[in-house]
């Protein structure tokens, strides 16, 4: 990965999925949606994606793999791409962070990091 400056700013929005959650059998469904803002002067491609996900009890799950919902979405300058995905923890609470690998104009890769974001059932304080 080369020492390109990352232009993307990333802003997430978490929601508990209640009625498809199964309390009793420790599943807890969260949605979350992305919104990827190419604040750079040229477009960038989203290539892959890596997440670490981590539960209150802190066993972790990475999940890896080529762009986001199945798309590699080319995302203009000044403009945004965001989608919503979701995932499964065994706890009410946890966090999500990881990066994406992108590409700019030039064909270069670089990442844009998704800062930590907290994924919670309401009114858990853990």
């Amino acid at each position: 990965m080369s020492q390109v400056e990352s232009p993307i700013k990333i802003k997430v929005d978490t929601q508990y999925l209640e009625q498809q959650s199964d309390v009793a059998d420790n599943k807890y469904l969260f949605s979350y949606t992305i919104t990827i803002i190419n604040l750079g002067d040229n477009q960038v491609t989203l290539k892959d994606r890596h997440w670490i996900i981590t539960d209150a009890d802190g066993e972790q799950n990475e999940v890896k793999g080529p762009g986001v919902v199945g798309e590699t979405p080319t995302i203009a300058p000044n403009t945004a791409y965001q989608y919503t995905s979701g995932t499964v923890m065994e706890t009410p609470v946890g966090f999500m962070q990881g990066s994406y690998g992108m590409e700019n104009h030039k064909g270069e890769r670089f990442l844009a990091t998704i800062p930590p974001f907290r994924l919670a059932v309401p009114g858990i304080f853990q």
